[in-house]
């Protein structure tokens, strides 16, 4: 089951299935993103827990954590706040950039420039196999979150086609997450619409972006930090035969 029924989470969904490096598959059950794990209560907590959860990475600004609050703390639950520094949005140079899709692919390739360092902390998490099953989320868990699932099953082999259309599965969630964010920070009313989207053209373009400057996704986690033991330890423990 790829998507699960929180009824204060709506962008929550497993990496699982995904075919990989060498014919074998993402193991279902053992990573997640989701959008803000701050709005768990106790509707959410017993759906939540079940999945045995052990660690979660919380990629949002420290102002967005002082203003919703973080992951409830759970029973031996670990939590890692690790914020990619990158520019606000409304402070990009190319508004004026008429397709939408090279305008997010922009925006992530700057997350996974100046914010290179928590990007690859947050992969360097995912690779240790005592933190599974884990969780990566931000906000709406669709930008910050979009990079560091997109570079981790790149990393395991997965195919950019099905990393993107993984990506582009937030649009069934995203009405009634902005529905509730817009309920808390009406501010958010005003944003425009192009920050909402999440065309699969837009993830193709960044990871073949990231291709052409780094050769490839594995060649841009180790220039910025992460080792080839992490990458083994990756593929190891995320990656299974198929049955």
């Amino acid at each position: 089951m790829r998507s699960y029924d929180h009824p204060n989470l709506f962008n929550f969904r497993d990496l699982g299935g995904y075919r990989g490096r060498g014919g074998r598959t993402v193991r279902w059950r053992r990573l997640f993103r989701s959008d803000s794990l701050s709005r768990i209560d106790p509707a959410d907590a017993a759906s939540f827990t079940a999945l045995g959860v052990r660690t979660v990475i919380d990629l949002r600004r420290p102002r967005e954590v002082a203003r919703d609050g973080r992951v409830p703390e759970f029973a031996g639950l670990s939590y890692h706040h690790l914020h990619p520094e990158h520019a606000e949005w409304e402070d990009a140079t190319d508004h004026d950039e008429p397709s939408d899709a090279r305008w997010l692919a922009n925006r992530y390739l700057d997350i996974a420039g100046s914010g290179a360092a928590a990007v690859v902390a947050a992969v360097g998490v995912i690779a240790e196999a005592d933190n599974a099953p884990l969780v990566v989320h931000c906000v709406a868990g669709k930008d910050r979150t979009g990079v560091v699932a997109a570079l981790t099953l790149a990393a395991l082999g997965v195919a950019e086609e099905d990393i993107a259309e993984d990506y582009a599965l937030t649009a069934t969630a995203t009405g009634r997450a902005m529905e509730h964010l817009r309920r808390s920070n009406p501010h958010l009313a005003t944003m425009p619409e192009r920050y909402l989207v999440c065309p699969a053209e837009a993830m193709l373009l960044f990871l073949r972006d990231l291709d052409r400057r780094h050769g490839s996704v594995r060649g841009y986690l180790l220039e910025h930090g992460l080792t080839g033991a992490h990458l083994e330890a990756l593929d190891a423990h995320l990656l299974e035969d198929p049955a």
